[in-house]
């Protein structure tokens, strides 16, 4: 299993160290990005992106949750995104992938938990991964939203079924409790804020998302 930490639960003022900390059991590292248009909260941009890229070699895993995110790839591109997940709730993604296509990052599509998988669905072929979001996008620290899971088995089912090689995301709500839920639903990257920064032993919960396999 794939465990991307992320930095929305991490401390601001020490993230390079708590980046440091959980890199060992850690493939990539999930970084929220939010307008305050698209989302009513306000988070971090392409300099926090540039600042990370100094400090650490893990795959730079940027969810755009804005309203304009065109304007804003070649800067995140730039600042040293691997990948650029953008949403499907915001209209016709096809000119914002080849946009992400020409600039070098990954191509992500995501969807909120009241979006049905159909929507993302005639997407599959041209992206690289899936995010399925199990909490309302805004804000950290929301309870998971366990419906969302016939949606991973949707997914799972199609990709395998046509033979893509596509990665099914989730966030939202993951923690060492409930992650076998999302594994065994079909997910391929965890992506856990508060249930690894928020908790005691941040590297060791990062060890035990990681160590996770469909029963």
């Amino acid at each position: 299993m794939k465990v991307a930490p992320s930095i929305l639960a991490a401390d601001f003022a020490n993230l390079a160290s708590d980046v440091a900390r959980v890199a060992p059991e850690s493939d990539l590292l999930h970084v929220d990005c939010m307008d305050g248009h698209y989302v009513p909260n306000l988070s971090i941009g392409p300099p926090v992106v540039k600042s990370l890229r100094k400090c650490t070699d893990l795959f730079l895993d940027c969810h755009l949750m804005v309203d304009n995110p065109a304007v804003l790839l070649g800067l995140f591109a730039d600042a040293g995104a691997d990948g650029i997940t953008v949403h499907i709730e915001l209209g016709d993604p096809r000119p914002l992938f080849e946009e992400i296509r020409r600039l070098g990052p990954r191509v992500g599509l995501s969807f909120e938990p009241g979006t049905p998988f159909d929507a993302v669905e005639p997407y599959l072929a041209e992206i690289d991964l899936l995010l399925v979001m199990s909490v309302q996008t805004g804000f950290g620290g929301q309870p998971f939203i366990p419906e969302v899971l016939d949606k991973v088995r949707a997914a799972r089912a199609a990709i395998d079924a046509r033979g893509l090689a596509v990665e099914i995301e989730i966030d939202g709500g993951i923690k060492v409790d409930n992650a076998q839920l999302a594994v065994d639903a079909g997910v391929d990257i965890l992506v856990s804020g508060t249930g690894i920064f928020g908790v005691d032993d941040p590297l060791g919960a990062a060890r035990t998302l990681r160590g996770l396999r469909a029963s």
